[in-house]
């Protein structure tokens, strides 16, 4: 997608919504179908705004008529829908302020109803407190309104109110009220205990387990009443031969009750196949009942299925026969998943609704005696291990604890829960305690604002922008304990990024944290974020160049370096606008142009080729470890070759899915992530360390299926050569080796391309 795609056209919101339809028309699960209708409807209102020029897509201010500060409501790929996040209908504590004051539901008569005496003095006990919820930055407004009048400052509250009043018909400034505080910010979980709750109690019965339970319980007691009744009329092992007195006004019984259980039992229907067991002699026992014999053929049938029945479980009755139907039974009545997850979420009543789950082990015990009847379980039954995984979303704890437990599985979900523990270190900053409370839970409510798509280099919103927060601003008390405390977290959250998740790239949210980060603790440290390829517009910003030279403070002359064939003195001779090269480099080249030239893109004037700008953002990546080099300059221990073989770990992993895989190029894209960050790591290493490693990965190779080895041999041999002192050609060979990326305008080799 170029600058024209943008401002002129509507290719992707057509395309997204055209997948939205298509999910809407097609999709099995209903759930799934009604999200897929709200997303065809945002995306029309996408378009609706774009065309009518309401909305400037690649802008600060996408919507018409709001403010940069103003959350926006964003759709995939950053696409600001028109409408405000903070907006909408009025929340059940709005509905109910409005009745209790006697005053129209809308929210320009609920703003005003704030700045009364009683309802400044409201907003001053609600501070206080701490019993409030934040679900945008903006329902901070009206209450840092509140705490700048208690502190005096008149002014800056005139300031504040002047800048949102405008507005005050269209959004909320003020937050849910809640039952409870925040508690210890160094306890983050995935998912609160309400929100385990609700994923439990809406756990439905496994349509194929009810089946299963039915045709147990319900149709194969029907099939061997059936047979019983059959096998009076043998003589000589000839079904049919005699009729007992009572046999036929049985048998009508047995129909009937047959038409009783089908109409009231219909998920199992293998009864009505007419060549199955039950089919076959029900429809003989009809005829038979009717006042019809049967034909020698129908006998014949009757007789080979009777006869396939005794063989396969023996006579009902039997000791075989009852062993068999025993075991069904006891299978039949295991509590089913659904009705383990209700008693979990019973379980779960009583904590918190707002936090998380402390302790998880005593939410996942046995069922007990008191519990049984309820569940439909035996005392001591175990939780199965679906809803155990539910229930882990929700632990609360350390994020190192949480990575240990398997609760974090990625550094992007390590990113979503960051903000609370970069929140607590920002606000501390305030030393009245209201306003830290309040500052803490703006921070974290802002860091859940969708980044917007954006233009030219333009920034996204910072917190700073908010008129509210910039407000309070000279309440802050810069200290050296602050920058301390700052530091710590980063490094805290730098280390457990890298440790927990080695093999894969800082996320954009975790970059933009530990920017923050830095700046709180006066650290002028270069985090550079992922940059989109299908909007990319060819030029990157100076903290790239700034990366890069850090870089080959540590790389000069490393593995690293050698590999990628990186000069970092002709990086380090870039000017600090990033202008040209000075010395080791001919005039006018920029970082810009040294990706394009890395890449073998030639020209900056289009840049509508998707896989042509992956190919330069990669080249940028390289140069500058995407952040590797600044948590090393940062002070993380990095055990090197622990991590090293981890990245090698999932580089095994993520090759062994290749063949599978229909759309296999981004696995390749991940494995080049991962390999990239194997070689940073065996950089920090000696070469007798490199030498030694090459021989784990021999072991581990020798071990994976040849298919594999054979797949990731050219990695492994370039590696190996440069290792030893060889270098690749221009063409990314050395031999039988290859240098290992992930983007490429061609065939990929590691999926038999050239």
């Amino acid at each position: 997608m170029n600058d024209d795609d943008l401002r002129a056209g509507t290719g992707y919101p057509l395309d997204r919504q055209a997948r939205a339809l298509s999910t809407a028309a097609t999709h099995p699960d209903e759930a799934t179908r009604e999200r897929a209708e709200v997303r065809v409807r945002r995306w029309q209102q996408i378009v609706d705004g774009m065309t009518d020029g309401r909305l400037d897509i690649g802008s600060r201010t996408p919507v018409r008529g709001l403010p940069a500060w103003v959350t926006p409501e964003v759709a995939h790929g950053g696409f600001a829908t028109g409408r405000p996040a903070a907006g909408g209908a009025l929340r059940p504590d709005e509905l109910d302020r409005a009745h209790r004051l006697g005053l129209p539901t809308e929210r320009g008569a609920l703003f005003r109803s704030w700045l009364t005496d009683a309802g400044l003095t409201e907003l001053g006990e609600l501070l206080d407190s701490g019993h409030y919820r934040l679900e945008y930055a903006e329902e901070a407004a009206l209450p840092v309104v509140a705490w700048l009048l208690r502190a005096g400052d008149h002014d800056a509250a005139l300031g504040v109110l002047e800048r949102i009043a405008p507005f005050a018909d269209r959004l909320r400034f003020t937050p849910a009220p809640s039952d409870r505080r925040a508690d210890d910010p160094d306890v983050v979980c995935r998912q609160t205990t309400a929100e385990v709750r609700r994923a439990l109690e809406q756990w439905q019965p496994d349509p194929r387990i009810e089946t299963m339970r039915e045709a147990l319980t319900v149709w194969n007691p029907f099939a061997d009443d059936l047979l019983t009744l059959w096998l009076e009329t043998d003589a000589d092992g000839r079904i049919g031969t005699v009729t007992p007195d009572d046999w036929l006004p049985r048998a009508a019984r047995l129909l009937t009750r047959y038409r009783e259980l089908a109409a009231a039992h219909t998920r199992c229907t293998r009864h009505r196949d007419p060549k199955g067991s039950i089919g076959v002699l029900r429809t003989a026992l009809e005829r038979r009942v009717a006042g019809a014999e049967l034909t020698p053929r129908e006998r014949g049938l009757v007789q080979s299925m009777v006869t396939a029945m005794l063989r396969k479980r023996g006579r009902p009755g039997s000791a075989r026969h009852t062993a068999v139907r025993r075991q069904q039974a006891a299978e039949a009545a295991l509590p089913r998943h659904h009705q383990f997850a209700a008693l979990v979420a019973t379980r779960l009543a009583d904590l918190p609704p707002d936090g998380g789950i402390g302790d998880v082990d005593h939410a996942l015990r046995p069922v007990d005696a008191a519990e049984a009847p309820a569940a439909d379980a035996v005392a001591g039954r175990p939780v199965p291990a679906p809803i155990a995984r539910i229930v882990a979303r929700g632990a609360a704890g350390t994020p190192e604890e949480l990575i240990d437990r398997g609760v974090i599985g990625s550094a992007e979900v390590l990113a979503a829960l960051t903000p609370r523990l970069a929140a607590a270190t920002a606000a501390s900053a305030y030393p009245d305690p209201a306003l830290r409370m309040l500052m803490e839970a703006t921070y974290r409510a802002f860091r859940n604002r969708r980044s917007l798509l954006l233009l030219n280099l333009a920034h996204q919103v910072r917190l700073t922008e908010l008129p509210w927060v910039a407000a309070v601003g000279r309440a802050r008390t810069d200290t050296g304990g602050t920058r301390e405390r700052a530091r710590r977290t980063l490094v805290r959250l730098a280390a457990a990024t890298v440790h927990g998740f080695p093999a894969t790239v800082l996320p954009n949210p975790m970059v933009r944290e530990l920017a923050t980060l830095s700046k709180q603790a006066d650290l002028d440290l270069p985090w550079v974020e992922e940059l989109a390829a299908d909007i990319f517009m060819g030029t990157f910003t100076r903290k790239y160049l700034r990366a890069a030279r850090l870089a080959g403070e540590w790389l000069t002359g490393s593995l690293y370096a050698r590999y990628y064939d990186i000069d970092y003195p002709a990086l380090a001779a870039i000017d600090d606008t990033g202008r040209k090269l000075f010395r080791r480099a001919r005039d006018g080249v920029t970082f810009d142009q040294l990706c394009r030239d890395r890449a073998g893109r030639c020209t900056s004037r289009s840049w509508g080729d998707v896989v042509a700008n992956g190919t330069v953002i990669e080249q940028a990546q390289i140069l500058t470890t995407h952040n590797l080099a600044t948590v090393a300059e940062l002070g993380v221990d990095l055990p090197a070759l622990a991590l090293a073989e981890r990245c090698l770990d999932t580089v095994l992993r993520l090759a062994a899915r290749l063949a599978r895989q229909p759309r296999p190029l981004g696995t390749v894209k991940n494995i080049a992530y991962a390999w990239r960050q194997l070689v940073f790591f065996l950089s920090l290493t000696t070469q007798a360390e490199q030498v030694a490693f090459l021989a784990t990965v021999d072991r581990r190779g020798a071990g994976q299926p040849a298919h594999l080895r054979a797949r990731l041999a050219p990695a492994v041999t370039g590696l190996a050569q440069v290792i030893e002192g060889g270098s690749f050609g221009p063409d990314g060979r050395a031999g039988d080796g290859r240098r290992l990326l992930g983007w490429t305008t061609g065939g990929h080799w590691l999926l038999g391309g050239a």
